[in-house]
C-alpha cells in the first residue's frame, strides 16, 4: 500500500513524503489516525500542490521548537527519590517524571519526546535529550537527590 504521510513518523518518513508501507499498518494504524492518507492520483496532484504550505508549515514548527529549547536548555529539575545502599534508586526516574518535572516548572512537553534509553537508577546529575522537531534537540540536566 502506498501512503502519503501528513506528519512526522519515526523510521518511516517525514511528511508529505509518499511511502510504501504493509496494509495492516496503513488500515489499523496510519489512517484511522489521520497521519497518512492513500497514495491516489488526487492526493498525489495535491501534495505536490501543498509542497510549498507543508515547507512554511515546518519552518515554522522548527522556529518555535527552537525558542522552546532555548528556554528548556536553561531549566535544571530536582527529583527527590529514596535511595538504598550505595546510592541506588528504589524505583527510578523515567520520562513522565520528568516531564511532570517540567510541567511544575510551567514547560508543558510531550513525555514521547523526551530520549531516555534507560529509567535513570543512580543518584547524581544526568543530562538527557527531548526531540522537539526533528532538527531540534534540547539538553535537559536532571538532578536526582536522595530524598
Amino acid at each position: 500500500m502506498k501512503v502519503i504521510l501528513r506528519e512526522d513518523i519515526d523510521g518511516l518518513g517525514k511528511s508529505g513524503e509518499l511511502v510504501t508501507i504493509k496494509d495492516g499498518f496503513g488500515r489499523n494504524f496510519l489512517l484511522p489516525r489521520k497521519k497518512a492518507v492513500l497514495a491516489n492520483e488526487q492526493n498525489i496532484r495535491q501534495l505536490e500542490h501543498e509542497q510549498s504550505v507543508i515547507t512554511a508549515r515546518n519552518a515554522k514548527l522548527k522556529g518555535a521548537a527552537e525558542a522552546t529549547a532555548k528556554k528548556i536548555g536553561s531549566v535544571q529539575i530536582v527529583i527527590k527519590r529514596k535511595v538504598g545502599e550505595q546510592d541506588k534508586l528504589f524505583g527510578s526516574v523515567t520520562a513522565l517524571d520528568i516531564a511532570e518535572a517540567l510541567a511544575a516548572q510551567g514547560q508543558q512537553v510531550d513525555r514521547r519526546g523526551l530520549h531516555l534509553p534507560e529509567p535513570i537508577k543512580t543518584v547524581g546529575k544526568h543530562e538527557v535529550e527531548l526531540r522537539l522537531h526533528r532538527d531540534v534537540v534540547a539538553k535537559i540536566k536532571v538532578d536526582v537527590q536522595p530524598e
